[in-house]
């Protein structure tokens, strides 16, 4: 009897704690989302300020101290986070558990690696909260979309992606035995480096052909690289419009936190709970 009302108890607590940290529906919820945002700007801000010299040398020991106070806030909201789903390891393993955990370990990495601190401005990926909590559900939407559709078209892209990977290859290869080192094409590798700054339009100009059977194998790469950009476009293009009809909402799931339910939805369709 007791375990049940315990359980039962635990549970209440559960959903509380999961509309306050997961949902901006409500006055809290959207409070404490602000001040994650605020938060978030604040701290990068910090690591960035920490990065200039003339800076560090002045206020460097209180930019650190500032640094740690965000590191511990962030470390106690991602345990919140895990505390108020049913399966932790599904937000964990999400798109936003993983930057939430990246945007706290570095500073403790830190301890080991000074430098691994900078890395920390990957906290400004958390900022895609500020979708959900103005309720701009039409940019929401359209994000999904286009996760949905690049989901969709990632075979078709890395069967393109093998295909320019090999003529990298071919191209480089003949380039090499065409120009030599003579002229600046010293291996197969630096000739395949040639080969993939030039067929993506880049053209660094560090190392060019100099005769004219290597000049006309670099403008066949030139032409072919304009063609080549616009493929993983149409495909992209293709998925997409496939999947313009759909209309997703801003609720996450209280037991696995995933989010992108078509609005019309009364479960979730990952784990089945009711949202």
């Amino acid at each position: 009897m007791n375990a049940a009302k315990k359980k039962k108890s635990f549970a209440r607590w559960q959903v509380t704690l999961h509309k306050i940290v997961f949902e901006a529906d409500t006055p809290a919820g959207k409070t404490f989302d602000l001040f994650l945002i605020v938060s978030i700007l604040l701290s990068v801000i910090v690591v960035m300020l920490d990065s200039v010299n003339s800076v560090n040398k002045i206020y460097g020991p209180f930019l650190y101290s500032i640094e740690w106070f965000f590191t511990i806030l962030f470390t106690i909201e991602y345990i919140l986070r895990l505390l108020s789903v049913g399966r932790p390891i599904r937000y964990a393993t999400s798109f936003f558990g993983i930057v939430d955990l990246l945007a706290i370990l570095p500073t403790y990495l830190s301890l080991l690696i000074p430098t691994s601190k900078y890395m920390l401005v990957i906290r400004i990926l958390r900022i895609l909260r500020i979708f959900r909590v103005l309720k701009l559900v039409q940019y929401i939407g359209e994000a999904s979309l286009l996760m949905q559709a690049l989901r969709s078209s990632r075979r078709k892209i890395t069967v393109f992606l093998f295909t320019v990977f090999t003529l990298v290859i071919i191209m480089g290869s003949l380039m090499y035995v065409i120009e030599g080192e003579e002229n600046g094409f010293t291996s197969i590798p630096q000739s395949i480096y040639w080969a993939i700054v030039t067929l993506t339009t880049v053209g660094y100009g560090d190392i060019s052909p100099k005769t004219i059977v290597g000049q006309t194998l670099a403008a066949v790469v030139m032409i072919l690289g304009y063609g080549i950009i616009a493929v993983p476009t149409g495909i992209v293009t293709v998925e997409l419009s496939q999947a313009m009809e759909q209309k997703v909402s801003t609720q996450s799931c209280p037991k696995c936190s995933a989010e992108g339910h078509e609005s019309n939805a009364i479960y979730c369709k990952y784990c089945s709970e009711k949202l």
